[in-house]
């Protein structure tokens, strides 16, 4: 489990085709590397992945078929490309973003990146050949609500109504600390929906499907239950 606040970036080197070296830039190797070990959860970009090995300045990773399948990690082609980076939520911290799983639902595109007196407004929506991985984030979109863009939780300030872009306001730290900073239109980024959408979501659809519909409570059924 994240938070969404990135702690700081670094780049990846591939190790073969599903494992990867990351090394961590600047000051962020004394906050992420300090207490770093095998086995820990590292959210790359926002996409959990474990600590294989430890590095003098990083730490290896492997990639599932299905990670690599669904998120910017398999479409990577520049070892220089910066990630954002951030160790799992410990017991007692502080939750200054959202919750974040690390479990990518898909991938978005940059339509355009405005700079305004006080903030970046960025507009995201699916890759012309990924609308079917477009429609699992769709369906949580809401003006106000939460997503993790490249593990950054950001608020999703609107949205047409059949959800087909998303624009954020990002402020100028989190603009400059992350990697969003080096986005260009068309650029590829992982998007996680706000888990809490999802099991509201799942609840109410099982509660309103037919075969799921309470019996209504009345003398007949009390009797045939024994309680009359």
């Amino acid at each position: 489990m994240f938070t969404g606040l990135i702690q700081g970036i670094g780049t990846m080197r591939s190790l073969g085709q599903d494992r990867f070296a990351l090394s961590i830039k600047g000051d962020a190797i004394k906050v992420i590397a300090s207490d770093l070990d095998i086995g820990d959860s590292v959210a790359v970009d926002g996409v959990c992945l474990t600590v294989e090995e430890i590095l003098s300045d990083g730490f290896v990773a492997t990639a599932s078929p299905e990670t690599l399948q669904r998120t910017t990690l398999g479409q990577r082609t520049q070892a220089s490309e910066y990630v954002n980076l951030e160790t799992s939520l410990q017991v007692g911290s502080k939750l200054g973003g959202h919750f974040v799983t690390g479990h990518v639902d898909g991938i978005g595109c940059l339509v355009e990146s405005v700079s305004t007196e006080k903030s970046w407004e960025m507009t995201f929506a699916a890759p012309p050949s990924m609308s079917e991985q477009w429609r699992r984030i769709a369906r949580y979109l809401i003006p106000k609500g939460s997503i993790a863009v490249n593990g950054i939780s950001l608020t999703v300030a609107d949205c047409d109504e059949q959800c087909n872009w998303f624009k954020v306001a990002v402020i100028p730290h989190t603009y400059a600390e992350t990697n969003l900073v080096y986005l260009q239109s068309g650029d590829l980024v992982n998007l996680e929906s706000d888990i809490l959408g999802k099991y509201v979501d799942k609840l109410v659809n099982h509660r309103l499907a037919p075969e799921n519909y309470e019996q209504e409570i009345s003398f007949s059924f009390l009797a045939e239950h024994g309680y009359l």
